[in-house]
């Protein structure tokens, strides 16, 4: 039984570029680097960054993404700093938590979130989607 994320990787085509852009935009903590390859956190989330000839070289379709916990107070100076980098921002908002969608320099799809499952769930509960079944 899975009981929870161990960690998550990104391939990069640029490792100085994007360890710059988590250490100093998203403000992730650096554990380690090495030629090719850097471990970060996020909080209790280990992130690994390896360099990839292969990583996405444009934004990929779909919803797919990782959304990051950020404080209500950090939220507005986080995404300034963010959009002041000229990433992409793959999604408007379409509900009313604090949420700012865009991609790292590798072209990942990532987020910025204030709130949790219980604040989205009680949101869902007033204007419910159709065949909506809380477990």
């Amino acid at each position: 039984m899975v009981t929870g994320i161990n960690h998550i990787t990104f391939a990069v085509r640029d490792l100085d570029k994007s360890l710059i852009f988590c250490r100093d935009v998203l403000g992730l903590s650096v554990v380690v680097t090495w030629a090719e390859g850097a471990y970060l956190q996020a909080g209790h989330t280990w992130i690994a960054l390896n360099f990839d000839f292969n990583a996405p070289a444009e934004v990929p379709a779909g919803y797919s993404h990782i959304a990051f916990d950020v404080k209500e107070e950090d939220f507005r100076a986080l995404a300034e700093r963010i959009c002041s980098c000229g990433v992409i921002l793959w999604q408007e908002v379409k509900s009313s938590d604090t949420t700012f969608y865009f991609t790292d320099p590798d072209n990942h799809k990532l987020e910025i979130h204030v709130s949790d499952l219980r604040a989205r769930l009680r949101e869902m509960e007033l204007d419910p989607p159709r065949d909506f079944i809380l477990a």
